[in-house]
């Protein structure tokens, strides 16, 4: 019974959203009525959104002593942190085995993230994945444009994303409950500034329970990069057959005087995360 809602979560994303909201539907109902027998996470992957998060949740959950809820994004601690920790458990699998562990990539930008997981799991194991912040901007618009929610041109979102962010995380700070459609989708250039999201995560948790990885590492040397995830949430040493690109789009590139613009705009937020992680940036 506990397996009949259970979806490989590299297939969601892929799936229709009428079809995703059906199967959400049907795995939550389940979920509740069993919530007491359902264990909280060990480990969370806290983003960054559109930076091979759902490579690696999908590579994790292949590992036999891994295991987390099939429909990756549970975004408990940034969306739905109101519905309460029984809708939270109703997410995840019932038979504990191994450790359990969920993927939400806007865990590491939410504001109030950190101290709400620090509440109600304090030793979380902790990863981050971070992508060059120019390229995650792009990837992030291009899925909202493929996703019909944003008519704008790259460079017009760009120069609109103050303006459409004026209040939004006052009023999220205010009322747990308020779900901001400006801060969740339109966030391209925010979203990069690691730093600043890393230090509030930094001071909610001992460095030792948090991980920082780069996209670039988990994509040219992905073996050795899931095996330091593996050492780092103490479960064994375990290789897969491949390791797959999961859930990409192709679009046409940047302009180059956009990436221009936005390298000149990251350039602070980068040196200041790698003073942070101490240590040289590929970008």
């Amino acid at each position: 019974m506990a397996q009949r809602f259970r979806v490989p979560a590299e297939l969601v994303p892929a799936l229709p959203e009428p079809v995703r909201k059906v199967l959400r539907g049907a795995y939550r109902g389940y979920g509740r009525a069993t919530a007491s027998l359902r264990p909280l996470p060990d480990f969370l992957i806290l983003g960054a959104q559109k930076a091979g998060t759902t490579a690696l949740y999908a590579y994790l959950r292949w590992h036999p002593q891994i295991t987390g809820p099939s429909f990756k994004e549970v975004s408990f601690f940034d969306r739905h942190y109101a519905r309460g920790e029984r809708w939270y458990r109703a997410h995840m699998p019932v038979r504990r085995s191994g450790i359990v562990g969920e993927a939400s990539p806007s865990y590491l930008f939410h504001p109030s993230a950190p101290e709400r997981v620090a509440r109600m799991l304090p030793e979380a194991r902790l990863i981050a994945l971070l992508r060059n912040p120019v390229d995650r901007a792009f990837s992030h618009y291009q899925h909202e444009v493929a996703l019909g929610r944003e008519e704008l041109s790259f460079e017009d979102a760009l120069a609109r994303e103050d303006e459409r962010m004026v209040g939004e995380v006052e009023r999220m700070l205010r009322d747990p409950a308020y779900f901001s459609y400006a801060w969740w989708n339109y966030t391209y250039v925010a979203r990069g500034r690691y730093a600043e999201q890393l230090e509030r995560w930094f001071g909610s948790f001992a460095s030792e329970q948090l991980l920082v990885l780069l996209t670039d590492e988990l994509a040219a040397e992905t073996g050795a990069t899931y095996g330091s995830v593996l050492e780092f949430l103490g479960v064994d040493a375990h290789g897969l057959d491949s390791y797959p690109r999961i859930f990409e789009r192709e679009y046409a590139g940047m302009g180059p005087a956009t990436r221009s613009q936005l390298e000149d705009e990251f350039a602070e937020p980068n040196r200041r995360l790698a003073e942070l992680l101490g240590r040289e940036l590929p970008w």
